[in-house]
């Protein structure tokens, strides 16, 4: 209740307060100092994201949902609100820039992403069934898929005969990091699958790859991955740098799994769920970038 209470009297009068008394002592506004005195990555962009949201101005508040082809424009309007010229501050323009991609894009990603989990499995789909089968031939290239619906599929890790039906939760978004993770890293999606078909601990290699890809999707959703997002990608975070993220997740699961050694998949969610906080607060650090480190 006092964190609450602190926090409203902060955000509303304090917070202006002290603005006021920093642009009076320095003669630069807080967008300024903030470009001026932090680092490079998550630190700047996300107090330039907190400065912006946070402004009584219509101009700066909606900046950080102006797309990349308004972007040079909304910087001169913010650059007009508050009376900045080249000449007084020459990085301004090109700072303010850079963070604002950082910030749109992430919110783009978002949207693809969510746009594909929407899109549903269609076994009608030319594409959608090449990319299925591109998946068994990564992972078992050397068995022939007998039919469209087997039970093969359960050497993969799908529950049924037809995989379509284990898509429905996070649709086409599923399948896609799936064959991400086995066409950018065979090797190790091969051996993970080996590890995944043991006999006491084993478990579902597509089923904990499709929840794997919920998991990335919610960290996204929930603004977990910006610091990561904006560490690692100076300008537009692409769809292909989520898809390294789950893969990330792939690798790091598969590993805390054996190391934990749970006594049957029986105890999965509880495992997924210390996995899941393990991340998040790894996500939390402002200087967080988790990458691939494979095991030499």
């Amino acid at each position: 209740m006092i964190g609450l209470i602190w926090h409203y009297l902060y955000n509303s009068f304090l917070r202006s307060w002290l603005k006021w008394i920093l642009r009076k002592i320095t003669g630069t506004c807080e967008l300024q100092r903030i470009l001026a005195g932090s680092s490079q990555g998550a630190e700047k962009t996300m107090k330039i994201e907190y400065s912006l949201v946070s402004s009584k101005s219509d101009v700066l508040r909606t900046s950080v949902t102006v797309s990349e082809r308004g972007m040079a424009t909304r910087v001169c309007d913010i650059m007009g609100v508050k009376n900045i010229t080249p000449q007084k501050d020459p990085k301004f323009k090109l700072c303010l820039q850079i963070c604002l991609l950082q910030i749109s894009g992430y919110n783009t990603l978002y949207t693809d992403s969510e746009n594909l989990r929407k899109q549903s499995f269609d076994s009608a789909n030319v594409k959608h069934e090449d990319m299925l089968m591109k998946l068994w031939n990564i992972l078992m290239p050397r068995i022939h898929l007998e039919s469209r619906i087997t039970k093969q599929w359960s050497d993969i890790g799908f529950q049924g005969d037809d995989p379509k039906t284990d898509f429905r939760g996070m649709g086409m978004l599923g399948l896609y990091n799936l064959v991400y993770f086995g066409e950018h890293y065979t090797e190790v999606a091969r051996q993970i699958l080996s590890h995944s078909n043991h006999p006491k601990i084993g478990y579902s290699y597509a089923i904990v790859g499709i929840n794997l890809t919920e998991m990335a999707y919610s960290l996204l959703k929930s603004g977990a991955l910006k610091a990561h997002f904006y560490n690692l990608v100076p300008g537009v975070p692409q769809m292909h740098h989520f898809h390294q993220f789950y893969c990330y997740l792939m690798y790091e699961f598969d590993k805390f799994w054996f190391k934990e050694e749970p006594q049957s998949i029986m105890e999965f969610n509880q495992y997924r769920e210390q996995f899941h906080e393990r991340v998040k607060e790894l996500l939390k650090d402002p200087k967080a970038m988790l990458t691939l480190e494979f095991n030499k």
